[in-house]
């Protein structure tokens, strides 16, 4: 009796300590769990529950002076399937005969989808066919792994979806359809004013142009909604805690006018198809406020191609790449003498001169492409684009004067065009010239510029002697159309008196004209002012007889100028195989692309002019 009774006692004992062990082992794990691993756990639990969805915000557009769409953002759908959602939505119907009709009808829904993507229907029901893939259990955060596999949970269905057909697709409420919303930047223009522009890569980073200037107007704001999922990631709506809606960008509306554009363009076209040159540019301004209305540069590229551009082609050379601006720079020297009244149009200078005294030593000049057997007045330099004439204004102005008003002038500083790298250009300070400098740079040689500095240079006198800010954003827009922000004209400094700007632009008028050198710019009933130039390459250290560069610098009409055009054409090569003089491959382009604007701008003439041969017959009768 004492035997049973201890033998109970034991297995009573062995119960009692079985339990509170187990008890132990409970409360060691909860310690475990709670206290001891509590952060690691949580974080687990957070990162699966949790998760922070972006909504990205739309890209505004970018308008031409008219209202022409020249960049847009265009959404792209892309379209997922869950293959798991449908069974777990089946399995959460309470009766089987529900279960039934529902997935009958999903089956329905589906085939329909299929005809709306244009696929065959068992190969959508293959999508949605749920499926396994193998993982690394140690670093898979996924609370379904099955013996070292998990659910595939997303397999993509289809990219580039249009809103419009995205829209009947979400009629049809197929379930475990999931869909991602992005914005492909869309150039409907291809190449037209690509310089200007920029584009978006893929990264969605702009480059260059407007897109990486205006940037901070053009891009949306993203959104963001903090959610939380159940087990089987499902969305948990009523657990949302934060929200932040995204914002599209504000739009852009530039001075560029695609219609101007696109005559000058299509004249760059006929250029590099006429000269085979290296390099194009082409700048319309307005004269008045240096808005620009158009710049075309060759070669070019497209921007919804911009990957398979090379660097090269995607620099714009109009501010990036310097040139010798040659007679198109007298200009500055000319203005300056006259600005300080050391000269006027009358007097005169012995162009038959190899070289001068000058500060006590010889000079020698650079020689003319003509040899005259009188003094010319400096109106006849001017139209005749003497060298030596010019070099002997330039040394009556001295190499202080006339490196201070090339400065005026905008040249060896950049111009503060907006968009993208822009080159200050050469001009050395006098203590560094040569001896011969002198004698050079007066006829642009021993300095560089851009093509934008030349341009702008010659609007200074244009608009009556200010220097204008290039400018090509005109307008910030919101989504509205509301005009949040307007750019206006801005004056960098006045550069010469405006007497002196007429009286120049009245010489300038000579150079189109019978006796100067741009006689084929010449617009039958417009006056026309400008300037050719021709400078020899420099190429391996010595300037080449046969590569120049020629260009044409004017406005119209010259006593109230609208427009300042500008060409440049780099190593023209006339059929005749010439030299590529500016008169040749640049001055003819000026005439054709001021002639169509002439009718699409509808500029009437200032005034009645005298025919061209009855003031040739008039010189010849001595008549002023």
């Amino acid at each position: 009796m004492t035997a049973r009774g201890f033998a109970q006692n034991i297995r009573l004992y062995l119960v009692s300590g079985v339990i509170v062990a187990s008890f132990g082992v409970v409360a060691h794990r909860l310690i475990e769990l709670h206290v001891v691993e509590r952060e690691h756990f949580l974080a687990q639990i957070q990162d699966t529950r949790h998760r922070v969805v972006a909504e990205s915000g739309r890209r505004g557009d970018i308008f031409d002076t008219r209202g022409d769409l020249l960049a847009t953002s265009k959404t792209e759908i892309t379209l997922a399937v869950d293959p798991w959602a449908l069974p777990d939505k089946v399995e959460a119907q309470r009766f089987p005969a529900r279960k039934l009709r529902f997935a009958q009808e999903q089956r329905e829904r589906r085939a329909e989808l299929a005809g709306l993507l244009g696929l065959p229907v068992p190969e959508l029901e293959a999508l949605f066919t749920p499926a396994w893939k193998d993982v690394d259990v140690s670093d898979d955060k996924n609370d379904e792994v099955v013996d070292g596999r998990t659910r595939v949970r997303f397999v993509k269905l289809r990219e580039g979806v249009s809103e419009e057909l995205f829209a009947k697709i979400e009629g049809l409420r197929v379930v475990g359809l999931t869909h991602e919303r992005k914005f492909r930047r869309v150039y409907p223009h291809d190449e037209l004013a690509a310089h200007v522009i920029g584009f978006v890569n893929k990264e969605d980073v702009p480059s260059g142009g407007v897109e990486a200037f205006a940037d901070q107007y053009l891009k949306g704001l993203s959104g963001w909604r903090e959610i939380e999922r159940d087990g089987k990631r499902v969305e948990l709506a009523q657990f949302r805690q934060r929200e932040v809606p995204s914002s599209d960008g504000w739009g852009v509306v530039l001075s560029i006018d695609t219609a101007i554009q696109h005559i000058v363009e299509r004249e760059v076209a006929a250029i590099v198809t006429k000269f085979n040159p290296q390099k194009v540019s082409v700048i319309v301004s307005d004269a008045h406020s240096g808005f620009l209305l158009a710049l075309a540069n060759y070669p070019s590229f497209n921007l919804n191609k911009f990957g398979e551009t090379p660097l090269d082609k995607q620099r714009n050379i109009a501010v990036a790449d310097l040139i010798e601006p040659g007679s198109t720079f007298k200009i500055v020297a000319t203005s300056g003498a006259l600005n300080e009244g050391l000269i006027t149009p009358a007097t005169t200078f012995d162009c038959t001169l190899d070289s001068i005294l000058y500060l006590g030593k010889p000079r020698r000049f650079m020689r003319d492409d003509h040899h005259y057997d009188h003094p010319l007045t400096l109106a006849e330099v001017i139209a005749k684009s003497s060298n030596i004439g010019t070099a002997q204004v330039g040394m009556l102005l001295g190499e202080r004067r006339l490196y201070d008003y090339a400065r005026a002038f905008g040249f060896g500083e950049r111009s503060g065009y907006p968009l993208g790298r822009e080159e200050p250009g050469l001009l050395a300070d006098p203590v560094k010239w040569s001896g011969v400098d002198i004698t050079r740079i007066p006829a642009g040689y021993s300095i560089a510029a851009t093509p934008m500095q030349v341009h702008y240079a010659m609007g200074a006198i244009a608009n009556g002697g200010q220097l204008l800010r290039p400018q090509v954003i005109r307008q910030v827009v919101d989504a509205r159309g509301e005009v949040v922000y307007s750019f206006r004209p801005a004056v960098r400094r006045t550069v010469i008196a405006p007497a002196t700007a007429d009286a120049m632009s009245k010489m300038l008028q000579r150079v189109v004209s019978v006796d100067g050198t741009a006689r084929v710019a010449a617009i039958s009933g417009f006056e026309v002012a400008g300037k050719t130039g021709t400078a020899q390459k420099l190429i391996n250290g010595r300037y080449s007889e046969r590569n120049h560069v020629g260009s044409f610098v004017g406005f119209f009409p010259a006593s109230r100028p609208r427009l300042v055009i500008t060409i440049i054409v780099d190593d023209g090569k006339p059929a005749s195989g010439g030299v590529g003089y500016g008169a040749t491959v640049a001055a003819p382009s000026f005439k054709v692309i001021a002639e169509q604007l002439i009718q699409y701008l509808d500029i009437k003439p200032v005034a009645p002019l005298v025919p061209v041969s009855l003031l040739a017959a008039n010189r010849e009768r001595g008549a002023p």
